[in-house]
């Protein structure tokens, strides 16, 4: 309501003239309004003022301003300030000094919109801490009624625990902290995480004072993370690796632990700086290794569960925290190269026997090959020399064929020794991987473990046939199968294959013999030792016209032997009589010369 205590009445008011209309009364009356006017506040529209609250009920809120009358305004807009009560200053904004009804517009939300802005960036230049009002839930958060300001509430930064159920803070009014500000966009985060944060440093630095190594503390699981637990430690978190968690191998932190159980651990190490804390759970109880039978020994049989595969191996657990490796060249007899996954998987049930057992170094290797006798420890017997057995083809090289006979048990078959008639270049030509051979033992090293096989010797060596079929100078039909740069290699009959030079390819009429083309060839050398037939077509006819040369050349030889024979007499005569007149001529000269040499 108005103010009337600064309003002082007229000691010498005329009534009686008032009432008759006398002038001076009304100049009178004038003068008691001026003073009343000036007892009032002046006030103008759109601004804002401080006013009183003299009345607060669930619907309005009556507040004086100091003018003629009072403003009513919505309890809606004290929505932020729950603990209202009357006598209290608000800011108001004046929306009209009188509507038609001759009352006084006012709002405390308009007033404190014109206000906020700066009051915003006050309270986050000064740290301060303000009341905030959460409205609704949105994308990322919650919205947070500021000073009648929407700011951002991300969902971070509610607590310091993750929230399950955002909807309970909805309707709440909380305690936050300015964090960030956005002046070109008109964009406020604020944290109520941070206020927990600050408070929560302070017990940290409390805790992190009174911590030692070893101290066992109880703490409620606060996380639990794919690497590891976090537990609440009052105030402080800390962390038991997944590896800290138990002696034995842990896939999922859940096997062990229970989220907001409360449980003992062991202070591993710490950092203050970082405020870090590794905890662990497993140090509790002694270490599985100390526990251990003591009567375990190398070549004793134990069982476990495959707890770890890897290519070179598998990790065996006998007990909880106790493993040991059986190495992938300890599950076979067999020297393939081999994953262990060809062997066993997680989860199964396996029987091995100790290799090896280190109680300090708490180390122990197993091997399952062991469980069955080594098949070269009576090979001799198994498998002599000249016995035939049927091996499956594992592996090719340049120079042969590797084949299994057993697991354990491999061999080589020489390229040499796959056939006694056909030139083989390279194994695939002969047969193919995971076929089965037929195959002779040559030879045992037992040293190295590897047997000399051949696939030949399970026949009859051919070549000594061969020897009396192909002999030199013969002469068989033959097929050119393949063209080289130095020859062709002939099939003949029985299976049997030969080489001609190209030389020896060249036919009658002075052309090149072609691939597949058939044609007599005549033996030239034959080698058994080697197994070689070196062949020749052109031979042939150059045999035959040798002969008719050497026949032609003997007939010639023995005409000339008559012809001279008959001439003989005749050149003997004329022989006798040249002689005869040569030595007349040589007397007559030698004379001459005497004579001359005289007369010098």
């Amino acid at each position: 309501m108005a103010d009337y205590k600064n309003v002082t009445p007229l000691e010498d008011f005329d009534w009686e003239a008032y009432a008759n209309g006398d002038s001076k009364a009304e100049e009178s009356r004038e003068a008691q309004e001026t003073a009343y006017e000036g007892s009032l506040n002046k006030i103008e529209d759109n601004k804002v003022v401080d006013g009183t609250v003299i009345s607060i009920n669930k619907r309005e809120v009556v507040v004086n301003i100091g003018s003629k009358s009072d403003g009513i305004i919505p309890t809606s807009e004290f929505r932020h300030n729950p603990d209202l009560k009357v006598g209290d200053t608000v800011e108001v904004y004046i929306e009209n000094q009188e509507d038609k009804k001759g009352q006084l517009i006012l709002s405390h939300k308009k007033a404190r919109a014109s206000r906020s802005w700066d009051r915003v960036n006050e309270a986050m230049e000064n740290e301060e801490v303000v009341k905030g009002y959460i409205k609704c839930r949105t994308k990322g958060g919650m919205i947070v009624d500021v000073f009648g300001i929407e700011a951002f509430l991300p969902g971070s930064q509610i607590d310091v625990k993750p929230i399950r159920d955002y909807d309970i803070f909805v309707g709440k009014t909380m305690e936050f902290k300015i964090v960030k500000i956005n002046q070109e966009y008109k964009n406020v985060v604020v944290s109520h995480k941070a206020l927990i944060e600050a408070e929560m440093e302070a017990q940290k630095q409390e805790i992190m004072s009174h911590l030692e190594k070893g101290q066992v503390l109880e703490g409620t699981v606060k996380n639990i993370t794919s690497y590891g637990v976090f537990i609440d430690l009052g105030g402080v978190d800390g962390l038991i690796h997944i590896t800290d968690l138990s002696w034995g191998r842990v896939s999922d932190p859940r096997e062990i632990v229970e989220l907001d159980s409360k449980i003992n651990v062991v202070i591993l190490d710490f950092d203050n700086e970082k405020k870090r804390i590794a905890l662990g759970l497993k140090q509790l109880t002694p270490h599985p290794w100390d526990s251990l039978d003591e009567n375990l020994k190398v070549g004793d049989h134990v069982k476990g569960k495959v707890v770890v595969m890897a290519d070179y191996g598998a990790f065996i657990e006998i007990a909880p925290g106790v493993e040991g490796l059986i190495h992938v060249s300890e599950m076979s007899w067999s020297q393939h190269l081999r994953s262990a996954q060809d062997f066993m998987k997680v989860g199964d049930e396996v029987e091995a026997v100790i290799l090896t057992l280190n109680r300090e170094e708490r180390k122990m290797s197993l091997g399952i090959k062991q469980l069955k006798e080594d098949p070269w420890q009576n090979i001799e017997e198994k498998y002599p020399i000249g016995s035939k057995h049927t091996a499956r083809v594992r592996n090719f090289t340049n120079f042969g064929i590797f084949v299994e006979i057993e697991e354990g048990v491999d061999g080589l078959i020489h390229i040499s020794d796959l056939s006694w008639t056909k030139k083989i270049k390279h194994p695939s030509e002969f047969t193919q991987i995971g076929a089965e051979l037929e195959v002779c033992v040559l030879e045992i090293d037992k040293t190295n473990r590897r047997l000399s096989l051949g696939h030949k010797q399970l026949e009859e060596n051919p070549w000594d046939v061969f020897e009396t079929v192909f002999t030199v100078d013969s002469i068989h039909e033959g097929t050119i199968v393949e063209m080289l740069d130095k020859g062709a290699v002939i099939q003949l009959e029985y299976g049997v294959e030969g080489f001609a030079t190209p030389k020896h390819l060249v036919k009658e009429d002075g052309s090149q013999a072609q691939l597949n083309e058939k044609l007599q060839f005549k033996v030239i050398e034959f080698n058994k030792e080697n197994k070689r037939i070196i062949l020749s077509h052109s031979r042939i006819f150059e045999d035959v016209q040798r002969a008719a040369a050497r026949e032609a050349k003997k007939e010639k030889a023995a005409a000339t032997r008559a012809k001279k024979a008959a001439e003989a007499p005749a050149i003997q005569n004329q022989a006798a009589s040249t002689t005869l007149g040569d030595i007349d001529a040589l007397a007559d000269l030698k004379a001459k010369m005497a004579e001359d040499k005289k007369k010098k």
